[in-house]
């Protein structure tokens, strides 16, 4: 039977590809330049090695609110240990209800499934903010630098504006940002305090105000060894506390090898980003990772991006520093300019003491 399926998917994938939806990005035209250097050139290796799947460390977050000190004082101890060898962890028992978060893929699906040219055009009748549009790669001056995704990247302040008219979508939105939100703020507490800081850091630099809701869709890819879903990257925050379908295709960087994240669908994964790594002077890991694309099925994620002020200062918990200060604008306009000039983000080695 799977030799037969196989062969129906490749059969099908040239008729898709040649009648794409109506809600897919342009990517062949905008990028087509990209795409005839790419049939003009040696052929390169595919830019996918195979990655073992493996499952990230679980963790049971209810036990933080038990009753039990020794069960509380476990799992932050398992939270900070997964923060410093994997950068990554997932959690359940996290406190998001499943209504909320089927009530989140539900309304998001359907804000994707728009026409294209609904989509860019201040982002269709959910009327975002000029930009939270996003898809391809701009800068990208290869195939290899080019994400086959697109995205709704929304700063909160946008939802519970109510700009875009108590939709939905924003009223789903707007909850699920919420109570995520609590939920950063009491992973980011937890590992504060596994490094011997009672901190309200955090709180008092992370508001709504500063923080991004991100909705994520991966087309099926024509190309799928060629082209990513997403580029290799780390991210510029404190924290990222994502929501994913069934459909894998998240990996990340384990020992010097990439592997793939198995998917859970009772799991958020939660994983550290380069402010934080800097805040904990290294001992927090902010880890590359990256989604390759598929043939045949499209990919739904929905993260949440716990970031400051633009002013805010970051700097190291304890010494000698490896870093040097630095704010949060600074660093967000070096990663900008690397990608602009270079296609891709350098990070933090630019800011090594």
């Amino acid at each position: 039977m799977a030799p037969l399926i196989n062969a129906l998917q490749k059969l099908a994938l040239p008729m898709r590809m040649a009648n794409p939806s109506p809600s897919d990005p342009p990517f062949r035209e905008e990028y087509q330049s990209l795409f005839e250097e790419s049939r003009g050139a040696t052929r390169l290796s595919p830019i996918l090695s195979a990655a073992d799947e493996c499952e990230l460390p679980l963790i049971d977050l209810s036990r933080l609110s038990g009753t039990g000190g020794r069960e509380r004082a476990d799992c932050k101890s398992e939270i900070a240990r997964a923060s410093r060898e994997w950068g990554f962890f997932q959690a359940v028992n996290h406190g998001i209800s499943r209504e909320i978060l089927d009530d989140m893929r539900r309304e998001q699906v359907k804000a994707f499934d728009q026409p294209f040219k609904k989509k860019s055009k201040e982002a269709g009748h959910l009327k975002f903010s000029a930009g939270c549009y996003r898809w391809g790669t701009p800068s990208a001056t290869c195939l290899r630098q080019l994400s086959w995704s697109e995205a709704f990247h929304v700063p909160v302040t946008d939802i519970s504006s109510g700009s875009n008219g108590g939709s939905t979508l924003s009223s789903i939105m707007e909850l699920f940002a919420r109570t995520v939100s609590d939920l950063s703020h009491r992973i980011a507490e937890v590992l504060a305090e596994e490094l011997g800081h009672e901190s309200t850091f955090f709180l008092e630099k992370c508001l709504p105000s500063t923080c991004y809701l991100r909705m994520n869709r991966y087309p099926p890819c024509p190309m799928p060894s060629d082209l990513f879903g997403l580029m290799p990257h780390t991210d510029s925050d404190f924290l990222t506390i994502l929501h994913q379908d069934e459909v894998g295709g998240l990996q990340l960087v384990k020992d010097g090898k990439w592997i793939a994240v198995k998917p859970n669908p009772d799991a958020l994964i939660i994983n550290i980003g380069d402010l934080f790594q800097v805040w904990s002077n290294d001992v927090y890991k902010s880890v590359e990772h990256r989604v390759v694309s598929n043939p045949w099925a499209e990919r739904f994620s929905t993260a949440y991006f716990l970031c400051p002020s633009y002013d805010t200062v970051i700097t190291s918990c304890s010494r000698p520093a490896v870093y040097r200060e630095f704010s949060f604008g600074e660093y967000r306009k070096q990663v900008q300019l690397d990608v602009k000039n270079l296609g891709y983000k350098i990070g933090l080695p630019r800011f090594l003491l």
